[in-house]
Protein backbone atom coordinates (compact mmCIF):
# COMPACT_ATOMS: atom_id res chain seq x y z
CA UNK A 1 0.00 0.00 0.00
CA UNK A 2 1.46 3.35 -1.06
CA UNK A 3 1.88 6.14 1.48
CA UNK A 4 0.98 9.64 0.37
CA UNK A 5 3.11 12.66 1.08
CA UNK A 6 1.71 15.19 3.56
CA UNK A 7 0.74 17.44 0.63
CA UNK A 8 0.50 15.89 -2.78
CA UNK A 9 -0.45 17.47 -6.11
CA UNK A 10 -1.04 14.94 -8.87
CA UNK A 11 -1.34 16.02 -12.51
CA UNK A 12 -3.63 19.02 -12.00
CA UNK A 13 -5.06 20.94 -14.96
CA UNK A 14 -6.95 24.25 -14.84
CA UNK A 15 -8.54 26.64 -17.32
CA UNK A 16 -9.55 30.30 -17.48
CA UNK A 17 -12.44 29.94 -19.89
CA UNK A 18 -10.87 28.33 -22.95
CA UNK A 19 -7.32 29.23 -21.90
CA UNK A 20 -5.33 26.22 -20.69
CA UNK A 21 -3.38 27.75 -17.78
CA UNK A 22 -2.19 24.90 -15.53
CA UNK A 23 -0.99 21.96 -17.59
CA UNK A 24 -0.35 18.77 -15.64
CA UNK A 25 1.39 20.16 -12.55
CA UNK A 26 2.62 17.64 -9.97
CA UNK A 27 4.74 18.00 -6.82
CA UNK A 28 4.68 16.94 -3.18
CA UNK A 29 5.74 18.30 0.20
CA UNK A 30 6.57 16.76 3.53
CA UNK A 31 5.02 18.24 6.66
CA UNK A 32 6.86 21.39 7.73
CA UNK A 33 8.60 21.97 4.39
CA UNK A 34 8.59 25.36 2.67
CA UNK A 35 8.30 25.45 -1.13
CA UNK A 36 9.13 28.38 -3.40
CA UNK A 37 6.83 28.20 -6.45
CA UNK A 38 8.63 30.30 -9.04
CA UNK A 39 8.52 31.34 -12.69
CA UNK A 40 8.24 34.33 -14.98
CA UNK A 41 5.06 36.41 -15.18
CA UNK A 42 2.33 34.35 -16.78
CA UNK A 43 3.94 31.01 -15.95
CA UNK A 44 0.85 29.87 -14.04
CA UNK A 45 1.99 30.21 -10.43
CA UNK A 46 -0.98 32.15 -9.02
CA UNK A 47 -3.38 30.08 -11.10
CA UNK A 48 -1.91 26.96 -9.53
CA UNK A 49 -2.50 28.32 -6.02
CA UNK A 50 -6.09 29.26 -6.89
CA UNK A 51 -6.73 25.82 -8.34
CA UNK A 52 -5.30 24.17 -5.20
CA UNK A 53 -7.57 26.29 -3.01
CA UNK A 54 -10.62 25.53 -5.18
CA UNK A 55 -11.67 29.18 -5.16
CA UNK A 56 -13.39 29.15 -8.53
CA UNK A 57 -11.30 30.60 -11.31
CA UNK A 58 -9.30 29.02 -12.78
CA UNK A 59 -11.38 25.92 -12.14
CA UNK A 60 -9.61 22.68 -11.32
CA UNK A 61 -10.52 20.60 -14.37
CA UNK A 62 -8.58 17.41 -13.68
CA UNK A 63 -6.13 15.95 -11.18
CA UNK A 64 -5.87 15.28 -7.46
CA UNK A 65 -4.80 17.34 -4.45
CA UNK A 66 -4.26 15.55 -1.13
CA UNK A 67 -3.59 17.20 2.24
CA UNK A 68 -2.78 14.93 5.16
CA UNK A 69 -4.76 12.13 3.53
CA UNK A 70 -7.76 14.35 2.67
CA UNK A 71 -8.87 14.74 -0.98
CA UNK A 72 -9.08 18.51 -1.48
CA UNK A 73 -9.95 18.02 -5.16
CA UNK A 74 -13.39 16.75 -4.14
CA UNK A 75 -14.10 19.77 -1.92
CA UNK A 76 -15.46 23.27 -2.29
CA UNK A 77 -13.26 26.17 -1.20
CA UNK A 78 -14.76 26.47 2.30
CA UNK A 79 -14.36 22.74 2.80
CA UNK A 80 -10.70 22.89 1.72
CA UNK A 81 -10.22 25.72 4.22
CA UNK A 82 -11.83 23.65 6.98
CA UNK A 83 -9.53 20.77 6.01
CA UNK A 84 -6.53 23.00 6.72
CA UNK A 85 -5.60 24.87 3.54
CA UNK A 86 -5.10 28.61 3.94
CA UNK A 87 -4.64 30.97 0.98
CA UNK A 88 -3.29 34.49 1.49
CA UNK A 89 -4.15 36.10 -1.88
CA UNK A 90 -2.23 38.92 -3.48
CA UNK A 91 -5.21 41.30 -3.11
CA UNK A 92 -5.37 40.51 0.68
CA UNK A 93 -9.20 40.77 0.86
CA UNK A 94 -9.33 42.77 4.07
CA UNK A 95 -12.91 43.41 5.20
CA UNK A 96 -13.66 47.12 5.25
CA UNK A 97 -15.73 48.65 8.03
CA UNK A 98 -14.25 46.22 10.56
CA UNK A 99 -11.35 46.82 12.91
CA UNK A 100 -8.22 44.70 12.91
CA UNK A 101 -9.53 42.84 15.95
CA UNK A 102 -12.91 42.23 14.34
CA UNK A 103 -11.24 40.84 11.20
CA UNK A 104 -9.39 38.34 13.39
CA UNK A 105 -12.51 37.47 15.38
CA UNK A 106 -14.41 36.83 12.15
CA UNK A 107 -11.68 34.44 11.00
CA UNK A 108 -12.28 32.37 14.12
CA UNK A 109 -16.07 32.06 13.90
CA UNK A 110 -15.96 28.66 12.22
CA UNK A 111 -14.27 25.58 13.63
CA UNK A 112 -11.55 24.41 13.73
CA UNK A 113 -9.76 27.40 15.23
CA UNK A 114 -6.03 27.97 14.94
CA UNK A 115 -3.81 30.41 16.80
CA UNK A 116 -5.55 32.45 19.47
CA UNK A 117 -5.86 36.18 18.91
CA UNK A 118 -3.54 36.76 21.87
CA UNK A 119 -0.89 34.56 20.24
CA UNK A 120 -1.34 36.35 16.92
CA UNK A 121 -0.76 39.70 18.62
CA UNK A 122 2.45 38.33 20.12
CA UNK A 123 3.72 37.39 16.64
CA UNK A 124 2.28 40.53 15.00
CA UNK A 125 2.86 43.36 17.52
CA UNK A 126 2.07 45.97 14.86
CA UNK A 127 -1.44 44.53 14.59
CA UNK A 128 -1.80 44.64 18.37
CA UNK A 129 -1.01 48.36 18.23
CA UNK A 130 -3.74 48.85 15.59
CA UNK A 131 -6.34 46.45 16.93
CA UNK A 132 -9.04 49.16 17.11
CA UNK A 133 -8.21 50.70 13.71
CA UNK A 134 -10.40 50.20 10.62
CA UNK A 135 -8.37 47.52 8.86
CA UNK A 136 -8.60 49.01 5.36
CA UNK A 137 -7.04 52.28 6.54
CA UNK A 138 -3.76 50.54 7.40
CA UNK A 139 -0.73 50.54 5.11
CA UNK A 140 -0.26 47.81 2.51
CA UNK A 141 2.33 46.06 4.64
CA UNK A 142 0.10 46.10 7.70
CA UNK A 143 -2.79 44.73 5.65
CA UNK A 144 -0.49 41.94 4.44
CA UNK A 145 0.32 41.11 8.05
CA UNK A 146 -3.39 40.99 8.85
CA UNK A 147 -4.07 38.74 5.87
CA UNK A 148 -1.43 36.26 7.08
CA UNK A 149 -2.68 36.50 10.67
CA UNK A 150 -6.26 35.78 9.55
CA UNK A 151 -5.08 32.59 7.85
CA UNK A 152 -3.26 31.49 11.01
CA UNK A 153 -6.40 32.18 13.04
CA UNK A 154 -7.82 29.08 11.33
CA UNK A 155 -6.34 25.65 12.00
CA UNK A 156 -4.01 25.67 9.00
CA UNK A 157 -2.02 22.64 7.90
CA UNK A 158 -0.64 24.34 4.79
CA UNK A 159 -0.34 28.05 4.03
CA UNK A 160 -0.29 29.40 0.46
CA UNK A 161 1.28 32.87 0.19
CA UNK A 162 0.69 34.67 -3.11
CA UNK A 163 3.17 37.52 -3.70
CA UNK A 164 3.56 38.45 -0.01
CA UNK A 165 6.12 41.20 -0.81
CA UNK A 166 4.25 42.76 -3.75
CA UNK A 167 4.25 46.57 -3.63
CA UNK A 168 5.83 46.82 -0.19
CA UNK A 169 8.72 49.03 0.87
CA UNK A 170 11.99 47.18 1.63
CA UNK A 171 11.72 47.82 5.38
CA UNK A 172 8.23 46.26 5.41
CA UNK A 173 9.43 43.34 3.28
CA UNK A 174 11.96 42.61 6.02
CA UNK A 175 9.15 42.49 8.57
CA UNK A 176 7.07 40.14 6.40
CA UNK A 177 10.15 37.94 5.88
CA UNK A 178 10.61 37.75 9.65
CA UNK A 179 7.00 36.62 10.02
CA UNK A 180 7.40 33.99 7.30
CA UNK A 181 10.49 32.67 9.10
CA UNK A 182 8.48 32.44 12.32
CA UNK A 183 5.78 30.50 10.48
CA UNK A 184 8.44 28.17 9.05
CA UNK A 185 9.96 27.69 12.50
CA UNK A 186 6.52 26.76 13.83
CA UNK A 187 6.60 23.82 11.39
CA UNK A 188 3.73 25.02 9.18
CA UNK A 189 3.98 23.67 5.65
CA UNK A 190 4.11 26.66 3.29
CA UNK A 191 4.09 27.45 -0.43
CA UNK A 192 5.38 30.89 -1.44
CA UNK A 193 4.73 32.44 -4.85
CA UNK A 194 7.00 35.47 -5.14
CA UNK A 195 8.61 37.49 -7.94
CA UNK A 196 11.54 38.18 -5.61
CA UNK A 197 12.83 34.67 -6.27
CA UNK A 198 16.05 34.94 -4.28
CA UNK A 199 14.22 36.09 -1.16
CA UNK A 200 11.72 33.23 -1.49
CA UNK A 201 14.46 30.66 -2.10
CA UNK A 202 16.36 31.73 1.01
CA UNK A 203 13.26 30.97 3.08
CA UNK A 204 12.54 27.65 1.38
CA UNK A 205 13.61 24.02 1.48
CA UNK A 206 12.31 23.16 -1.96
CA UNK A 207 11.67 24.89 -5.26
CA UNK A 208 9.34 24.26 -8.17
CA UNK A 209 9.83 26.40 -11.27
CA UNK A 210 6.94 26.72 -13.71
CA UNK A 211 7.17 27.62 -17.37
CA UNK A 212 4.05 28.16 -19.52
CA UNK A 213 1.82 26.20 -17.17
CA UNK A 214 4.12 23.22 -16.65
CA UNK A 215 6.76 22.20 -14.10
CA UNK A 216 10.20 22.88 -15.55
CA UNK A 217 12.18 22.14 -12.36
CA UNK A 218 11.48 20.37 -9.07
CA UNK A 219 14.30 20.16 -6.55
CA UNK A 220 15.97 21.85 -3.62
CA UNK A 221 16.02 25.61 -3.15
CA UNK A 222 19.80 25.40 -2.77
CA UNK A 223 20.10 23.92 -6.27
CA UNK A 224 18.38 26.93 -7.79
CA UNK A 225 20.40 29.41 -5.73
CA UNK A 226 23.61 27.72 -6.86
CA UNK A 227 22.71 27.26 -10.55
CA UNK A 228 23.09 30.56 -12.39
CA UNK A 229 22.19 29.05 -15.76
CA UNK A 230 18.93 27.64 -14.40
CA UNK A 231 17.97 30.95 -12.81
CA UNK A 232 18.75 32.84 -16.01
CA UNK A 233 16.79 30.43 -18.19
CA UNK A 234 13.58 30.37 -16.18
CA UNK A 235 13.70 33.35 -13.82
CA UNK A 236 15.81 35.90 -15.74
CA UNK A 237 18.04 36.51 -12.70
Amino acid sequence: MSTRAFFEVNDIHAYYGESYIVQGVSFSLNEGEVLALLGRNGAGKTSTLRALAQIGSPALHKGEVWLDGQPLHTMKSFEASQAGLGLVPEDRRIIGGLTVHQNLELAQIAEPKGWSIERLYEHFPRLAERRKQDAVTMSGGEQQMLSVARALARNMKILLLDEPYEGLAPVIVQEIEKIVRQIRDEGITTIIVEQNAVAALKLSDRAVIMDTGEVAFDGSAAEVLNDEALRHQYLAI
